[in-house]
């Protein structure tokens, strides 16, 4: 079994990598390891399935206190988490401070970081609407999403309906479509308070290595920014005309784009339509995807975005239980994705819309095989998916001088990685695969490695197709024994330093290392190329951790 890295860095972190990028070959190669002058020669395979990698894919979701923890979590592809948190939970009085927003996340997030998760919360105050079927929170779960959570100071809105029942199963009966609606998103407090709240979660969030990234929610059902709506640019979803104070919330576009721009510096954050917050960078959640009654609303604003995804997040979840895909019958993420139709347009969407994650898995049922092929095939696709082809090193190196190392690689995915994380060039013991030496390649921006576009349902493929990325680096070497070591590439999470970001590669060993070769320190050797009996399998490791500072 292999060992987890624990040992030291060395290196002096000096000069590194220049990139530049070129059209990429696709011819399979396989993996070797061949000495040529004073140099090695790497070629590599890349491997095949679909495999978990950090802040991408299949997104989850857990309503704490009511789903059960499976046995098999995290899910086979599931890295982020979503979270929804209700606001009076983590500020329910103005004077409360941001330490109250910190203990209820700690709480809610306990222990993600041992599973290399990550978290994608939503603050928001209405889970349903009574008049839409809502039901009260259970008071015998203080983490309940049911309900509202008003903080205190802001009176909850009076109901545009007569006749509000005991029981939340049915529609209400309208009164009108015209009187305004008083209290909560609507009072004159609101603006202010909204404000002084989202600068706290900036002060909690914004540095904190477990969040993702950060949907803006808050207004609307679950968050969604409607009922009521954020603008009046698309007509409302519930009523027959935008009235003022009912429909939607004037001001409010501004107010939240000012106050999540200001408080979130490092972290993405994510609006729910388009055509919303244009004068603002946000990436988008888009919670009806695939759906044919919003490919206006939804699909064809974010395309009118252009080249948004390139350095904001686009997201969302697929959700049957509305439009198209009720009135196909489908049931489940299993149903959707085995209707080919509803597959193929799955796709089609993650690959021009550029689509990070999505939402929907946390219900299904992963003992369907067939389920777990398409659900793959998606994963697959989603977020970035960096494929080394080549890489060269020296055949030996000596203390006091510098280890000059290249590789070329190609994104085959949908996104860039949207965070500029290390890449770290290390040297493995080869027996107990400990790590006994590593370097940072400086001025390495994998933020800046992007796949296709405009990608082609028929042939399966982008026609303008992925950029092939040249990194040459230079790192001086001192203090390591002499003797014969592994050389090895990994992308470091921030977070403790600790490898995360996989290349999907088959020259991989436990512990988030993908081995180019043997390298010869203060010596030379015989022996360049690894067996590849060596190897592990990237899915299969469940080895990856990051850590958060007490």
């Amino acid at each position: 079994m292999w060992l987890r890295n624990s040992a030291f860095l060395v290196g002096v972190l000096l000069v590194a990598g220049i990139s530049c990028s070129r059209k990429v070959d696709s011819e399979p190669q396989e993996y070797g390891a061949v000495r040529k002058g004073r140099r090695v020669e790497v070629t590599m395979t890349e491997y095949e399935p679909a495999f978990r990698n950090t802040m991408k894919g299949w997104r989850e979701f857990f309503h704490p206190g009511v789903s059960k923890i499976r046995d098999i979590y995290p899910y086979p592809y599931g890295t982020l988490n979503k979270e929804y948190m209700q606001w009076n939970m983590m500020e329910n009085h103005p004077s409360d401070g941001v330490d109250k927003v910190i203990e209820y996340s700690n709480h809610r997030w306990k222990g993600v970081e041992d599973i290399n998760m990550k978290i994608i919360p939503r603050a928001y105050i209405v889970w349903v609407e009574p008049w839409h079927g809502g039901k009260d929170k259970d008071p015998s779960n203080p983490d309940d999403l049911n309900g509202q959570h008003w903080p205190e100071g802001i009176p909850p809105q009076t109901s545009p309906y007569k006749n509000v029942p005991g029981e939340w199963t049915c529609y209400l009966e309208e009164a009108d479509s015209l009187t305004p609606i008083t209290g909560g998103y609507f009072d004159p407090a609101f603006p202010e308070r909204v404000t002084a709240f989202v600068e706290k979660l900036g002060k909690a969030w914004d540095n904190d290595p477990r969040v993702a990234y950060v949907e803006m929610g808050i207004i609307g059902e679950w968050g969604e920014h409607h009922d009521p709506d954020i603008s009046t640019y698309w007509p409302p979803h519930d009523e027959p005309e935008h009235v003022h104070n009912r429909t939607w919330i004037e001001g409010i576009e501004k107010t939240l784009g000012d106050a999540f721009t200001k408080a979130f510096k490092n972290k993405k954050v994510m609006v729910r339509y388009a055509y919303e917050f244009k004068d603002y960078d946000f990436g988008i959640y888009w919670d009806s995807w695939s759906i044919d009654e919003e490919i206006d609303r939804g699909y064809n604003e974010m395309l009118a975005l252009g080249d948004r995804w390139k350095t904001q997040v686009i997201g969302g979840e697929i959700t049957w239980g509305w439009g198209s895909l009720k009135l196909k019958g489908l049931k489940g993420l299993e149903g959707c994705l085995a209707d080919e139709e509803t597959r193929t347009l799955v796709m089609e969407q993650v690959r021009n819309l550029h689509c990070n994650h999505l939402g929907g898995v946390t219900w299904a049922d992963f003992n369907n095989e067939e389920f777990l092929e398409h659900l793959a095939e998606v994963q697959k696709a989603m977020g970035y998916r960096y494929v080394l082809d080549k890489a060269s090193y020296p055949a030996r190196i000596n203390n006091g001088k510098d280890l000059k190392i290249d590789f070329s690689l190609v994104n085959t995915g949908s996104s860039p990685f949207y965070y500029s994380w290390p890449v770290e060039v290390s040297l493995i013991d080869p027996q107990s695969h400990e790590k006994v030496w590593g370097g940072i390649l400086n001025d390495v921006d994998i933020a800046s490695w992007m796949p296709g576009e405009n990608w082609s349902v028929e042939e399966e493929r982008y026609l303008q197709a992925p950029e092939k990325y040249e990194v040459k680096g230079s790192l001086p070497l001192e203090g390591v024994q002499s003797g014969k070591y592994i050389l090895a590439l990994s992308i470091l999470d921030p977070a403790g330093n600790l490898p995360s970001v996989r290349f999907a590669n088959t020259n991989y060993i436990e512990g988030g290392y993908t081995v180019l070769g043997y390298i010869g320190v203060d010596c030379d050797i015989d022996e360049y190329q690894l067996d590849e009996s060596l190897f592990f399998d990237i899915q299969s490791d469940k080895t990856l951790r990051y850590e958060i500072q007490k």
